[in-house]
């Protein structure tokens, strides 16, 4: 099969269909999408090498689970041992022995065929097309939000960061009818936001305000996102972090203790309440794809992720 590897070099190469073990199961890889996460690992982060990917939608070809077989799935990226308290508790993704698609001990999506356990597969509804499905993980990761932070009507509410992931949670966040600004550096991205009748700034425009929020969500990869987040977060409000920043991060936890501000680590979400909010029309992410490449194409996909004003990249792979 063909396979998007990174070694310490990205490239396109051949490799045998992945042989599932007695408990896991074969699936055919339909669409992948890259994210920034993709990207990182290409540049050090997390020491992965192996076949990229964990956004995707496939069908099942062999599993121990025969009504699974030719069901549309999108799949769980955390695979647990299945035998630690974590585990038993549903809560496979801090799982200290699991591995992740992709991302973790485990090849990934961005190629013919992967192997997942079939608990970590979800069937697509019927209704859901192939390349709005593909956004379940990312989306799931913008709706863990909600599970983790009870987030009022009343609620003023900032997220920091223009990209994918920011304007996937803008699109939650803006369900709970709370007030809701968006604010990046890049006014092309913002207007995804304003399409839907969302209020957006320029960091720059912000930075004319005093303006203080009761929930700050940071989601721009960017050390200075978290300087912005405790600065704008107000006196026992609510940060949630979704960046996670290659290298360390200094700060002074000064302002944490004395204005009792609570910060919330926030990283993947569950991929059925996803692909619901998809399916019912609450929301539709398609808007943010860039372009749809064949898996032959993968290289130049991969760079066109990376260019500014790029949103959504996929990989179409199979049909």
């Amino acid at each position: 099969m063909k396979a998007l590897v990174f070694d310490g070099n990205l490239s396109l190469k051949d490799l045998p269909v992945p042989e599932p073990s007695p408990n896991e199961a074969l699936v055919k890889v339909l669409t992948a999408g890259i994210c920034k996460t993709d990207v990182e690992i290409s540049r050090g982060y997390m020491d992965f090498q192996g076949v990229l990917g964990h956004e995707f939608v496939g069908t099942v070809e062999q599993s121990p689970d025969p009504e699974q077989l030719g069901e549309r799935v999108v799949g769980e990226i955390n695979a647990g041992c299945g035998t630690c308290s974590w585990c038993k508790a549903g809560m496979e993704r801090h799982c200290p022995n699991r591995t992740c698609l992709g991302i973790l001990g485990r090849n990934g999506a961005m190629a013919e065929y992967l192997t997942l356990p079939p608990s970590n597969l979800i069937s697509v509804p019927e209704n859901l097309a192939t390349e709005r499905a593909v956004f379940a993980e990312p989306l799931a990761a913008a709706l863990e939000i909600l599970e983790q932070v009870h987030v009022k009507p009343a609620d003023e509410v900032l997220v920091i960061g223009d990209g994918k992931l920011g304007l996937l949670v803008c699109m939650v966040l803006r369900l709970t009818g709370c007030k809701l600004l968006l604010v990046g550096k890049h006014p092309e991205k913002l207007k995804y936001f304003q399409d839907l009748g969302g209020s957006t700034a320029l960091l720059h425009e912000l930075a004319d305000t005093r303006d203080k929020f009761d929930v700050v969500v940071e989601a721009s990869g960017s050390p200075g996102g978290w300087k912005l987040a405790l600065d704008r977060v107000k006196p026992r409000g609510t940060l949630v972090l979704k960046s996670t920043y290659h290298g360390s991060l200094e700060f002074n936890t000064a302002p944490l203790v004395i204005d009792e501000i609570t910060v919330v680590g926030s990283r993947c979400g569950q991929l059925a309440p996803a692909l619901r909010v998809m399916s019912q029309g609450l929301v539709d992410p398609t808007p943010l794809i860039s372009g749809t490449f064949l898996l032959t194409e993968a290289e130049t996909a991969f760079v066109k992720s990376q260019e500014p004003s790029s949103m959504k990249v996929l990989l179409k792979i199979g049909s």
